[in-house]
């Protein structure tokens, strides 16, 4: 297809035309290939895909929460491309059998993926390396959902083996010895949205993920071996990173929310690394905003309704927000706080050139068409109702978002807003999404 007179990131319009999977031109005044449809982008914004690499789409082991197919729908109606899953599921991804059963099971999704594997002590690295995983991670330095928490030995030693094969390591950074177990002893008895869920936040300290980041950095010198931060909350994590040149990400939630917003969520706002105060929010979101942070991840870990309403101490972590993610950084670049440019490199080109996904990231010819067609003046709230994950819920419920019109994977369509009116030829005949063609980006000739 030709896509005409879009504005790209930078603020230049220019017309994108697409020939099989690939971005063939990137100009001006271009013909549409044959009599491939012409779609009229004028007063449009054109992204490329954006690649979220931190989700849990809980395959194998808990699809009643989320699927490969209901996961990948919700990550393309959100413009989200390229998803990488992380190990935490029922079994583990800790050897190349259990790569090659979620890859199996992938084989549903809308959209292209990465799977990552895992440590444990029963972990098997030689054959898990042999699979070729999309990196290693997340490996968990404190227990969260799955229980993968190593002790300091273990992860060495898995640095040392990731170095070996140069694998990247893509780190949850959490020191469970700063925890303050007395401020979990003093959270109330309420259940769901009226449980005193502050205390969460409150016993995994911001210092927890300071020093777990500091201590990564440390072993990962040792061997020469790059380190990915996942979900840094602080701005503590986030300069230490920063400091000895890791990447990091941080999450939509940990970007919007703070302590302040728990008193409306309760047991739905619990998450690993917790909220912080609105301080530490507004002192992240400036990093963001700067360049300090590589990334926004979203941290897709959704739980059913029934499973968050419980106490705080027995609810699960985890927030949904793969289909949030890029729509809510929209709203905010519209609102001039970031700039479209920024959320284009935190969502597209830096996660392309960290993981080596040469193909992904940018508007360039020769590139995959991963494309994200958005209407800047469509400015619409998040309802739970309207979203496509398993869990029906989200904890950024009536914020104001941008929602893509149009997601393109490859150049065919993954998602189409039915209410935009697309052209004749565009996207599928009936229902909102292509189907499933998600391939694992590192095991295409050439990445």
């Amino acid at each position: 297809m030709l896509i005409a007179d879009a504005t790209l990131p930078d603020g230049r319009v220019r017309d994108v035309r697409i020939a099989g999977e690939r971005i063939d031109a990137v100009g001006r005044n271009l013909d549409a290939p044959g009599d491939a449809p012409v779609v009229d982008a004028a007063g449009l914004r054109l992204f490329p895909g954006a690649i979220d690499v931190h989700v849990h789409f809980r395959e194998p082991g808990a699809p009643h929460k989320e699927t490969w197919e209901s996961g990948s729908k919700s990550a393309a109606a959100g413009g989200v491309t390229t998803v990488v899953d992380q190990p935490n599921t029922d079994p583990p991804t800790v050897s190349g059998d259990a790569v090659a059963h979620k890859r199996s099971l992938a084989s549903s999704s809308v959209v292209d993926f990465g799977i990552n594997g895992g440590v444990t002590p029963d972990w098997d690295p030689e054959s898990l390396f042999a699979a070729d995983p999309f990196a290693l991670g997340e490996v968990f330095l404190a227990d969260s959902t799955g229980e993968m928490g190593i002790d300091r030995e273990l992860f060495a030693d898995a640095v040392e083996r990731a170095a070996a094969v140069d694998c990247r390591v893509t780190v949850h950074a959490e020191d469970a010895t700063r925890f303050d177990e007395e401020a979990l002893a003093r959270a109330g008895a309420g259940v769901g949205r009226a449980a005193d869920a502050d205390a969460w936040s409150a016993y995994r300290t911001p210092e927890a993920e300071a020093a777990a980041v500091e201590q990564a950095l440390e072993v990962a010198s040792a061997h020469d071996a790059d380190i990915h931060v996942a979900h840094t909350s602080t701005p503590e994590g986030i300069d230490r990173a920063a400091a000895a040149g890791a990447t990091c990400e941080v999450t939509p939630h940990h970007l919007f929310l703070s302590r302040e917003d728990l008193h409306e969520l309760g047991t739905f706002g619990r998450m690993n690394p917790p909220l912080r105060s609105e301080a530490r929010r507004e002192a992240v979101f400036e990093r963001v905003a700067d360049g300090t942070v590589d990334v926004i991840a979203t941290d897709h870990a959704p739980h059913t309704h029934r499973e968050k309403e419980a106490t705080i101490t027995e609810a699960p972590s985890g927030v949904p927000g793969v289909e949030t993610m890029l729509p809510l950084l929209l709203a905010t670049a519209a609102d001039g706080r970031l700039s479209y440019e920024r959320v284009r490199d935190l969502t597209a080109a830096a996660p392309a050139r960290i993981f080596d996904l040469p193909r992904k990231g940018r508007i360039d010819a020769g590139r995959d068409a991963d494309l994200v067609l958005v209407d800047p003046g469509g400015r619409r709230a998040i309802e739970a109702a309207e979203l496509h994950t398993s869990c029906g819920w989200t904890p950024f419920e009536g914020r104001e978002a941008i929602f893509p019109v149009l997601t393109l994977l490859r150049g065919s369509v993954a998602y189409a807003d039915p209410e935009w009116g697309r052209p004749e030829g565009v996207g599928p005949a009936e229902g909102r999404f292509g189907a499933a063609r998600g391939i694992d980006v590192r095991r295409r000739t050439g990445e």
